[in-house]
């Protein structure tokens, strides 16, 4: 069997993290003495990175489907809870087995398999913090013109090249200085979100709210769809980097638990008062579309403008630095063979060159960028489908050391799971439709199923195509990969799980210890 795990951090390599901070740990597994983390612990890392002020912003997405206050509510409260349920499961997964997630997803698709899956979920987090830096770089624009200072390129170009190093700075210094910088954060950006409601509570009004009418079941279900793929579900694809270092013996319930409240708390009740700022103003609800955050300043009193500005991005910076460091360990996990410091540190430069090329040199960014998440969210959907699936199969830890050997018990290709992805992304990007397609007219290919089984009609209008109908803004497609691939993989790699945990696959002895 292959030794390239660097199965264990030597301990010269612990006292160099211990000297410098720097987390020179990689893909490889975590070893037993560095695992003292407890599931309280991962409140931390996931309350900071989701109690951003863009939050609020995300009231005017959800509004945005023509859907009432108290649909709205519903909406927010299910699609946050429900998605960061699902991350915690994923992040059972690295108490199981001591590595980050896209490594213990070779179980499901296969050692040189994974590869598919891991290329989706590296340009998936790529693009993510690129728009996390974009977003603190425009607020900051914004912000300074409402200031009366210069809000023009020079502004830009040095709010974009300091956000961007500092993610990269906190990336590449990895876990542990994350994890302490995280709980600084959660203080910080926590307290002037409080500060926020409390100067513009008195800008809500709730009969103008509470006139809002209601939206249909689609539009309900559209407005799900996007609470969950911009709340849990953009996270779940690196929700096991941090339970890696959890303690062997921690609770599996204890893992979800927290993982849920620290991902939950924050998004349910920014969005909520979100919704009811947002509803009370249309031009505030319309100015989000372009600019979330920086249209959120426009009702503060000038004196609340700088340190809103600084906790809006220290906010963006803190999700953007959970994607980065993740995404250096997706490129590892595809066979880079560079250090976990240096794959952080490319990452960070394709984001700031993405974000260069966004702010200054591109004629449209927001509607194209986000088609191009849609339509990667659907196989991502369809991998995590299949990824908690097989957690929920598995009754024993993984074989940490067949996770780096494709002649292990996870062998090379796991046909079944490439195939399930495969075809639950075909049929799901039949259900989705391209919001913009004036912007991103290359992906007007999408939502070819919803005529065939009579879901909407596809109006070539010369003013701006648009989908006529009541499912086609649903982004069915999404839920449809998420579900059909989990019970696919319920039913054909059952007998293939079982076979893997008693050793018998792909020729090798067993060697996996029992579930906590």
């Amino acid at each position: 069997m292959s030794t390239d795990t660097g199965a264990h951090t030597q301990p010269d390599a612990r006292e160099q993290t211990r000297r410098l901070g720097v987390e020179t740990t990689g893909i490889e597994i975590i070893d037993e003495a560095d695992r003292t983390a407890r599931p309280s612990d991962l409140f931390w890392p996931w309350f900071a990175a989701n109690v951003s002020v863009f939050g609020l912003s995300y009231a005017g997405f959800v509004l945005g489907f023509g859907i009432s206050f108290w649909q709205a509510f519903v909406v927010t409260v299910v699609g946050v809870v429900v998605s960061f349920a699902l991350c915690g499961v994923i992040a059972i997964a690295g108490k199981r087995g001591s590595a980050p997630t896209m490594v213990l997803s070779r179980a499901a698709f296969g050692v040189t398999g994974q590869k598919v899956p891991g290329v989706m979920s590296w340009l998936t987090s790529i693009g993510w913090e690129t728009f996390l830096v974009i977003t603190a770089t425009l607020a900051t624009a914004t912000i300074f013109t409402q200031l009366g200072w210069s809000g023009g390129t020079a502004t830009k170009i040095v709010a974009s090249l300091v956000t961007a190093a500092l993610v990269v700075a906190a990336s590449v210094a990895g876990y542990h200085v994350i994890m302490r910088l995280q709980s600084w954060l959660t203080w910080i950006t926590g307290a002037v979100s409080i500060v926020y409601v409390a100067l513009t509570v008195g800008d809500v009004d709730w009969d103008t709210v509470s006139a809002i009418p209601s939206g249909s079941t689609q539009q309900v279900v559209g407005a799900l769809v996007l609470v969950m793929t911009g709340f849990g579900l953009g996270w779940i694809n690196i929700a096991a980097d941090w339970s890696r270092y959890q303690r062997r013996d921690a609770s599996g319930a204890s893992i979800v638990g927290w993982n849920t409240f620290g991902g939950a708390l924050a998004p349910i009740l920014l969005v909520v008062f979100g919704l009811a700022l947002a509803g009370s103003d249309q031009k505030l609800r319309d100015g989000i579309q372009s600019d979330p955050v920086g249209t959120l300043a426009t009702i503060l009193p000038t004196w609340f403008l700088v340190p809103f500005l600084l906790a809006a991005i220290l906010a963006l910076v803190s999700g953007a630095v959970l994607g980065i460091y993740s995404s250096g360990l997706t490129l590892l996990s595809l066979g880079v063979k560079i250090s976990r410091p240096k794959a952080a540190f490319v990452d960070g430069v394709i984001l700031t060159l993405g974000t260069i090329y966004v702010v200054f040199f591109a004629d449209s960014f927001i509607n194209p960028f986000q088609s191009f998440l849609i339509t990667l969210g659907v196989p991502l959907a369809s991998w995590a489908g299949i990824m908690i699936a097989d957690i929920v199969l598995r009754r024993r830890d993984y074989d940490e050391q067949a996770l780096f050997d494709p002649r292990g018990r996870y062998g090379a290709w796991d046909w079944a799971s490439i195939g399930t992805m495969v075809v639950a992304s075909v049929v799901g990007w039949g259900l989705v439709v391209n919001n913009f397609a004036a912007d991103a007219s290359w992906n007007n290919w999408q939502g070819y199923l919803l005529e065939p089984l009579g879901l909407g009609t596809f109006v070539d209008d010369p003013a701006g195509a648009y989908w006529d109908g009541n499912w086609p803004y649903a982004n069915l497609g999404v839920l449809l990969a998420l579900v059909l691939s989990f019970v696919a993989t319920l039913v054909l790699r059952r007998g293939t799980v079982r076979r893997q945990e008693a050793g018998t696959e792909s020729g090798t002895e067993a060697g996996a210890g029992t579930r906590a």
